[in-house]
């Protein structure tokens, strides 16, 4: 049996005391949850699995056998018969989008168009049912399906189109196809230069096709209507329906607006809670964190902030992920820094500042290049603040140059990474980066062979926020175009309690709440997750098949399968 000390049931019981006193004893002793019959496992190493939880309030207080759990039965504990299904910790995303993935869950679907003439039937239909004045957005298109693979152009959606400004983005967020209304209203023509860290893709004559590259996607971009109130509320109540229904229990949100901050905290104080949020701004807006004393973690357990997030180069998939090489497919090019990155000095003393205030630095970095100048910008901040907790995170990972795992280690760097993303680009990488470079590609057991934390994430709405489809591509490796069965590089693959730490434990740690969340351990946050199937037993290409039976948060029953949402 594993119990919550009895200091903390003294405190609750205290607690319970202040709210009930003409309650006995025995019935504010009572857990307010039991599970039993459960395949527990725990993601503790100090017990690994169990047969029971019991939970008092929000809160774990016994982890062991049916019972031990059954001690804490009272008369009004509502319990559960698990039948023998696996219950895990709450799945921990630690790499989202969660407003536009919200947004997408309504918005036009492009991905799985087969060929550019079905990407434009689509678009065409959309534009005969959008209101006037109203933007076409989202997508997450995706030209590596087509035959041949070519880049959209605003010529196969204008006829198609003369009204409505269309502004679709690639499904790894990194270029756009706008067509010419969207051009025309943001002033983009053949003289218009490429900003510092984009690129407007043209034709022979010099005349922009629509395709923007990364900081290009922002001239465009600024003509787009801001998301009213109820838009975005009803984005961010979409996104956590969706989350809970997949078990995820908390994210951690990437480049939110201070719009987004603001409205989890309006629904925070309305008492609507039910997905955790970590929220990371952007590092442009240091000053804003900064000049009030924020630090990192601030906040409560559903909705904290203290984090910044910068980018430093852009993604394989638009070939603006930055590397010391060329391209093998396109050697006039070997990627982009981000407009953050000009000049590098500019990023510099925005870490600078960031580390002094105590807040945490997350920096997506996709190129060999990319990532190592990020590792030298943490290694001047370690040398000009001294050691400290920092948790220095890069976001994605994907291509590391050989000499660098040794100091993601040194530095004490978190992997924070996303396996569907492995199994998707092992579609295309080699093509574009050839096999050797494509061999650093996500290298999940590199990683933990040199001690470095794994975080797992989605990047969703880049990638299905599902966590089986994410343990499943950690597991095979198999690309998603079938051709990989055994795996694209299968030393890197991981055991599923691998996986699964890493997207409980490991994305806890990488948030600074190691001890509040992670595991089913007594004291914990009461999050888990039941699931249909026992991942560890079956097939590994059937643990994409399993779905969520049931998730809780802080012990109460937000998702369940057989009656849909539960009761926050």
């Amino acid at each position: 049996m594993q119990s919550v000390a009895w200091w903390m049931v003294l405190v609750l019981l205290s607690h319970c005391f202040l709210f009930a006193p003409f309650a006995n004893a025995q019935s504010l002793a009572a857990a307010d949850l039991l599970i039993f019959n459960a395949k527990v496992w725990t993601v503790d190493s100090t017990h690994p699995t169990a047969q029971a939880v019991a939970v008092l309030r929000d809160r774990i207080v016994t982890v062991g056998s049916n019972s031990d759990a059954e001690a804490w039965r009272g008369p009004h504990t509502q319990t559960i018969d698990a039948a023998g299904m696996l219950l895990l910790p709450g799945f921990n995303d630690a790499h989202v989008h969660f407003v536009s993935g919200g947004m997408q869950l309504d918005s036009i679907q492009l991905n799985d168009a087969s060929s550019k003439e079905e990407f434009a039937r689509r678009i065409g239909d959309r534009a005969k049912r959008t209101t006037k004045g109203e933007w076409i957005l989202g997508g997450d298109w995706d030209e590596t399906k087509w035959s041949p693979q070519v880049i959209p152009t605003r010529g196969l959606i204008d006829p198609l189109t003369p009204d409505t400004p269309v502004f679709v983005s690639r499904y790894d967020g990194h270029m756009v196809l706008a067509n010419s209304v969207a051009l025309r209203l943001a002033g983009i023509t053949a003289q218009t230069p490429d900003p510092p860290g984009g690129v407007i893709v043209r034709d022979d004559q010099g005349n922009p096709t629509g395709a923007l590259k990364d900081a290009a996607m922002d001239l465009a971009a600024k003509g787009i209507p801001p998301l009213s109130h109820d838009q975005r509320l009803h984005a961010v109540q979409r996104a956590m329906q969706h989350a809970l229904s997949l078990g995820v229990t908390s994210v951690q949100h990437m480049d939110p607006d201070y719009a987004d901050v603001a409205l989890y905290s309006e629904l925070r104080q309305r008492g609507e809670r039910s997905v955790r949020i970590y929220a990371a701004p952007l590092i442009t807006d240091v000053d804003d964190q900064a000049k009030i004393g924020i630090r990192h973690a601030f906040g409560d357990p559903f909705l904290r902030i203290g984090a910044l997030k910068a980018f430093a180069d852009g993604s394989l998939g638009s070939r603006t992920a930055y590397f010391y090489e060329p391209y093998v497919d396109q050697p006039s090019t070997r990627g982009l820094l981000s407009d953050e990155m000009h000049p590098i000095s500019l990023m510099r003393d925005r870490m600078l500042k960031a580390d002094a205030a105590g807040l945490q630095i997350c920096t997506h970095a996709i190129g060999d290049e990319g990532i190592s100048t990020i590792l030298d910008l943490y290694s001047e901040i370690v040398q000009a603040h001294g050691e400290a907790d920092r948790r220095f995170r890069i976001e994605h990972a994907q291509h590391m140059a050989a000499k660098d795992f040794d100091r993601f280690a040194e530095l004490h760097v978190i992997a924070s990474v996303q396996p569907y993303h492995a199994i998707d680009d092992g579609r295309f990488a080699e093509a574009r980066i050839g096999r050797d470079r494509a061999s650093r590609t996500y290298a999940f057991r590199t990683f933990l062979n040199h001690g470095v934390r794994l975080a797992f994430g989605t990047d969703w709405d880049v990638a299905p926020l599902d966590p089986m489809l994410t343990i499943y591509a950690a597991v095979t490796r198999a690309t998603l175009d079938g051709k990989n069965r055994n795996g694209w590089f299968p030393e890197q693959k991981l055991t599923v309690a691998e996986a699964i730490e890493a997207y409980t434990m490991g994305s806890a740690f990488a948030e600074f709440q190691e001890n509040e969340k992670g595991s089913i351990t007594p004291g914990k946050l009461a999050d888990m997750v039941l699931l249909s199937q026992d991942i560890f037993s079956i097939e590994p290409e059937k643990i994409r098949q399993t779905k969520v039976l049931k998730t809780f948060v802080g012990g109460k029953l937000v998702w369940d399968a057989n009656a849909g949402a539960g009761r926050n």
